[in-house]
């Protein structure tokens, strides 16, 4: 037999095994627990909304490094900040050219659904 070396793992392991004990010790205490369904409607909801925000995370991160690769966009003079889909970006640029660039650069972004600029100024 192997033994489990880790801590961690152990306690993880020993947690996953009581899931079944623990689930029928609340089955007559606890109604709402008497279908899975309540369960599972709650974990979907959990993890729709723990993907929407890793995924804004993402877009703000791909954003912001697009802008910071290129040297037609001050890529350290513009805040970007992405809510389910829609980017934001302020600060102040030099140009409207680069205001236009940096607008650009966003809206190529796999996952970004719009991009609000009004908080970016052009300086000219």
């Amino acid at each position: 037999m192997k033994t489990i070396q880790n801590p961690l793992t152990a306690a993880a392991v020993a947690a996953v095994l009581s899931l079944p004990v623990a689930g029928a010790a609340f089955a007559d205490a606890t109604p709402a627990w008497d279908t899975s369904d309540n369960v599972m409607l709650a974990a979907n909801d959990t993890m729709d909304k723990a993907a929407d925000a890793t995924s804004d995370t993402w877009i703000t991160t791909k954003v912001k490094s697009s802008l910071l690769a290129e040297d037609a966009t001050p890529g350290m003079d513009i805040e970007v900040e992405t809510k389910d889909g829609v980017v934001s970006l302020s600060g102040t640029v030099a140009t409207e050219a680069e205001r236009e660039a940096a607008i650009g650069k966003a809206k190529a972004i796999e996952g970004v659904r719009e991009v609000a600029a009004d908080g970016l100024k052009a300086a000219d």
